[in-house]
């Protein structure tokens, strides 16, 4: 799926306190950071709250802006994806996902394109992946430090992902 080119606002989701820097449920941070390393074609944004209260900053930035909320992209983790991987998606829940909720209930539409970046660990046991009862919960690893390794995994995934966008 490509975004809609009616997008005229990108905004990364995170915490911004310095503790939760580099850490996966950051990522969408780091996507802003790595799209402003080349000249912006459109606006991007970094939201100012913690990851729960992202709907008060988007919300207050789209009544400034006089921007719809279909014509943004929402840029954060997803547990539910395997690292390496992302998915472009428009008007769909949340799926526990707090930031996104705060957004749809903020927005009171679930109408808005998503940017959703992979952050589950590959595990592997016995060479074979393991069954959904026996993945770690994402509270377990959503705000550690991104691997070295990782931080590599991820930057292919912006390289891509910024393709699209």
């Amino acid at each position: 799926m490509k975004i809609n080119p009616a997008v005229k606002i990108i905004i990364g989701l995170g915490n911004p306190d310095k503790e939760y820097a580099n850490t996966y449920h950051n990522v969408g941070f780091l996507f802003i950071d790595y799209l402003l390393k080349n000249p912006p074609i459109i606006k991007l944004l970094k939201s100012d709250v913690f990851m729960n209260e992202s709907g008060k900053f988007v919300s207050k930035t789209l009544k400034k802006t006089n921007i719809k909320p279909e014509e943004i992209l929402i840029v954060h983790d997803d547990s539910d994806i395997e690292i390496g991987k992302y998915k472009i998606s428009f008007g769909r829940g949340s799926a526990g996902h707090n930031g996104v909720e705060s957004i749809i209930k903020s927005l009171k539409t679930k109408n808005f394109w998503r940017l959703r970046i992979g952050i589950r660990p590959h595990i592997r046991i016995n060479q074979h992946k393991i069954s959904i009862n026996q993945r770690p919960k994402a509270a377990a690893f959503v705000l550690k430090k991104i691997s070295k390794k990782d931080l590599g995994i991820l930057e292919k995934v912006f390289e891509e992902a910024a393709e699209k966008v």
